[in-house]
């Protein structure tokens, strides 16, 4: 699966979602959005889940790599 990688950690708050929703359309399916973040996106995967028919949610996942760091991967169908 071909993966694009997005890092948000130094864009402000209320620009990241336009970012990842922007990004997440440019795939193709099969590809996959991964996002280096502060914090777990938890509240990203429901938005995702719940408005964007092309999020392939059983694929989804995070991981903590550092006290600060999260690395979530957002498969598109």
């Amino acid at each position: 699966m071909a993966e694009q990688q997005l890092d948000l950690r130094e864009v402000p708050p209320p620009e990241r979602h336009p970012k990842i929703f922007e990004a997440f359309e440019a795939l193709e399916s099969g590809e996959a959005l991964a996002i280096v973040n502060d914090h777990e996106p938890t509240p990203l995967y429901h938005q995702m889940a719940a408005e964007v028919e092309s999020f392939d949610a059983e694929g989804y996942t995070v991981d903590r790599v550092g006290p600060n760091e999260f690395i979530a991967t957002l498969p598109k169908k």
